[in-house]
């Protein structure tokens, strides 16, 4: 099992196209407060809050606080600032995919924190800013799950 870390998400429709993606790939999803909308946001509930059932979902205050009570053996995150394509890495369960909000991307300090060795990138055209965010953690959490064998049946 892999978990989906949401650094204060800002538009609702990508966290519900994300609560049902974990819903059917059985990842966890972790969202770090501040965020921009109220869990009870139609927008929200229409494009995922039906799979809520199905995907366990967790706040967290803070990125510290999901450190200290989830304790993911690796934290990776995605940035288009990131050196290392999202293939690279060996995933393995338990880790932690990183993401942040969609209007300002993960602060340079966490990144430069984290390391160049745990952001990755998804290799995009130069002129590109950057993914849709739910797209973005389809593809890096389907190479995760893709390297490990799926294990859905």
């Amino acid at each position: 099992m892999f978990h989906i870390v949401l650094y204060q998400p800002e538009i609702p429709p990508n966290t519900g196209n994300i609560i049902r993606l974990c819903a059917n790939s059985g990842a966890e999803l972790h969202l770090i407060h501040p965020l921009g909308f109220a869990l009870t946001d139609r927008a929200l509930r229409r494009a995922g809050l039906d799979y809520a059932e199905f995907c366990r979902i967790r706040e967290h205050a803070g990125l510290e606080d999901f450190r200290r009570v989830v304790r993911p053996p690796r934290l990776f995150a995605a940035s288009t600032r990131g050196r290392r394509n999202y293939d690279d890495p060996a995933y393995r369960p338990g880790d932690a995919l990183l993401f942040g909000p969609e209007t300002r991307g993960l602060p340079q300090s966490l990144l430069d924190e984290l390391g160049s060795e745990q952001v990755v990138r998804i290799p995009m055209q130069p002129s590109s800013r950057s993914l849709n965010l739910s797209n973005a953690v389809s593809i890096i959490l389907y190479e995760a799950l893709r390297q490990n064998g799926f294990g859905f049946e």
